[in-house]
């Protein structure tokens, strides 16, 4: 994989190149946040490893910018950083997963090369449409009959969830699982705010509901017939 590690401690940095080279990944290394934000946008890279506390511009400022861009290359977020709230902010401006400083390196190179599995979009899946709800994924751009609709990462990611999965009945933990990558529960109520969020901003203003929550199983997507 090549990989863009952004990291302002040196020895960290060294390490962690070390190792993920030993694993035969092509690994280039910024230390500061405005350089990897040109990096990260002026390249292509197939995985992102971010800590949070940098110069010039920290990671969740860098990974959000990066994705109101319209740039979906994999961000995992390692640092010191270990709070709930943090793993939280983290996964919520468009991480795709979380480690926290001090880490068991076999750990680290198991995250990086579960995040290398994921499937790319195929062309044919590039569009996703549930009434007159639709979704463009290269162009990360949401509409709803002829308004664009304005969504934060975590939002975008919530929304194609559900979308892939229309008409179906998702739970709580199969999104935490999958759109926050918790695989255990934080105790806080980060699905509900969102899925609460995003009605206002999908549902609104509209005679027809979409977002449907069923009662004691989840939520799910879906037109009428």
């Amino acid at each position: 994989m090549k990989i863009l590690l952004v990291e302002d401690d040196p020895e960290v940095a060294d390490y962690v190149r070390q190792g993920l080279q030993e694993e035969r990944h092509h690994v280039a290394t910024v230390s500061d946040g405005r350089e990897a934000l040109f990096r990260a946008s002026g390249e292509d890279w197939d995985l992102l490893i971010v800590d949070r506390m940098l110069p010039q511009l920290d990671g969740l400022a860098l990974v959000r910018t990066l994705r109101a861009a319209g740039i979906g290359t994999p961000v995992l977020f390692l640092t010191a950083l270990g709070g709930i709230d943090d793993r939280v902010a983290g996964l919520d401006v468009g991480g795709d997963d979380y480690l926290v400083k001090p880490f068991v390196f076999a750990e680290l190179i198991a995250r990086v090369t579960a995040l290398g599995r994921r499937p790319r979009l195929l062309a044919s899946e590039t569009l996703l449409v549930v009434g007159d709800l639709e979704m463009d994924l290269l162009a990360r751009r949401v509409t709803r009959g002829d308004v664009e609709i304005q969504l934060q990462a975590r939002e975008f990611s919530l929304l194609e969830y559900l979308l892939r999965h229309a008409n179906q009945v998702v739970t709580r933990t199969m999104l935490l699982e999958s759109v926050w990558d918790f695989h255990f529960d934080p105790r806080t109520n980060v699905v509900e705010s969102h899925i609460s969020r995003l009605r206002g901003k999908i549902d609104k203003g509209h005679e027809v509901e979409l977002i449907q929550t069923v009662r004691g199983a989840g939520y799910r997507i879906r037109a009428p017939e």
